[in-house]
């Protein structure tokens, strides 16, 4: 049976109208749209050339996108330089071997990579890794963090098997659309869905 914790308790978290959240998170926005960069790219590569010529463009879009945040923040993120180096594997092995079901394995197997670390969180140290991402911003109870670790988790898990659903159900122009646009929307959608979920944790001016 899942714990349930009344929202109308104060758990101190921070406003979402605050300063102290927005500038941080504002920074964090501006992170996750160069992430879109190299995919950006690979679109319009596609749709001037091939698929061959845009996996060529991503992986020097990805190389740019690490090196950049190299320059600008003096450190690269692991899941960062796995990416890379996925993206210049099978990315190498699609344009060497002339077979796109590399490049389109690498979106799942990176998904599921990503889904593995924050299910692997809930077992090893003491924080989930969105707690470890997120506590400077926001304070939550454990159970809280807990499950919002197990929704991301569940998210990149499930966008990988759709991945694969999409590749062998559809073709490659529309794989690249799902790519493209309708993975991103799907993340856009599922972040709407976890502000809604942590506004019930915020507590009213009245209760400070």
């Amino acid at each position: 049976m899942a714990m349930y914790i009344s929202p109308k308790k104060n758990y101190n978290a921070t406003p979402l109208y605050s300063n102290d959240y927005f500038i941080p998170h504002y920074s964090a926005f501006m992170k996750q749209l160069l992430e879109f960069f190299p995919i950006i790219l690979f679109f319009i590569a596609y749709k001037a050339y091939d698929i061959y010529i845009a996996t060529a463009v991503i992986i020097v879009a990805t190389v740019l996108q690490v090196l950049y945040a190299w320059f600008k923040y003096r450190k690269v993120e692991t899941m960062q330089l796995i990416t890379l180096g996925l993206v210049v594997v099978f990315g190498g092995a699609t344009i060497y071997l002339h077979d796109e079901q590399y490049l389109k394995w690498k979106f799942s197997i990176i998904e599921w990579l990503f889904g593995l670390v924050f299910l692997g969180s809930h077992f090893l140290g003491e924080r989930t890794f969105i707690e470890r991402m997120m506590s400077n911003n926001l304070t939550l109870p454990k159970p809280i963090w807990k499950r919002l670790n197990f929704s991301w988790a569940s998210f990149f898990i499930s966008v990988g098997f759709i991945n694969v659903y999409v590749m062998f159900n559809f073709n490659t122009d529309d794989w690249v659309t799902f790519k493209t646009f309708v993975a991103p929307a799907l993340m856009v959608l599922f972040l709407i869905v976890q502000m809604i979920f942590l506004y019930k944790y915020i507590p009213d001016e009245k209760e400070k």
